[in-house]
């Protein structure tokens, strides 16, 4: 049976960005949000072969080192021309420096290698984990199929937002608003991370309650 978190979760993560987006990706549901600044978290050597493995090491280790329930996810980009890489890899490819510029040229020079100068289909994973101090975890996962394609569009946000174009959109992920992206408007979430917040929220959250108004 799904397990239901009720009070304090922690985000564990060290990307301020990812915090963020997570505070408002689970707006609307009673949680409170907690920020790892908060605790000395350990950072897990992410030595799995699956996106859930790496994710469930991080979550893990935040749930044990703080005494909440943790939430942790590990996502990627899989182009079909590459045979599924960057895959796990996709952070490494922007070097020591996790550069979106290094990433996307390395990508772009792979693609070409093999043919595919101008691009061609691939798709996001992520993985989230939910973990709790007893040892308990609940797994969601969300994909979305589109292209990469080149050149760059503009704007920055995640490493390969810029070349990549869900299917059925004219835009880059770079090109979208966080709401759009995240079906903040009462759609369907667009991004891979978005999906599996849903699927998290659906299962394991609860409505927040509408603020009350007096005349």
């Amino acid at each position: 049976m799904t397990r239901k978190i009720e009070g304090r979760l922690v985000v564990a993560t060290q990307n301020p960005g990812k915090v963020a987006e997570i505070r408002e990706l689970l707006a609307d549901y009673d949680v409170e949000i907690v920020h790892p600044s908060e605790f000395d978290l350990p950072s897990p050597d992410e030595t799995g072969l699956t996106y859930a493995e790496n994710a469930g090491i991080k979550a893990h280790a935040a749930a044990r080192a703080t005494g909440l329930p943790a939430l942790a996810d590990d996502s990627g980009l899989c182009v079909d021309a590459l045979d599924g890489l960057p895959g796990l890899a996709t952070a490494e490819w922007g070097g020591p420096e996790r550069s979106q510029d290094a990433g996307i040229a390395r990508l772009e020079r792979e693609m070409a290698r093999r043919g595919h100068a101008t691009g061609g289909p691939a798709h996001f994973v992520s993985a989230l984990v939910v973990a709790w101090p007893d040892g308990h975890e609940e797994l969601f996962e969300g994909r979305v199929h589109g292209s990469v394609t080149f050149p760059r569009a503009p704007g920055t946000m995640m490493m390969f937002d810029p070349v990549f174009r869900p299917e059925g959109r004219e835009l880059a992920f770079s090109q979208m608003s966080e709401r759009e992206k995240n079906g903040a408007d009462g759609g369907e979430p667009l991004s891979h991370r978005a999906r599996a917040f849903r699927l998290f929220a659906e299962a394991c959250l609860s409505p927040r309650e509408p603020a009350c108004s007096f005349r």
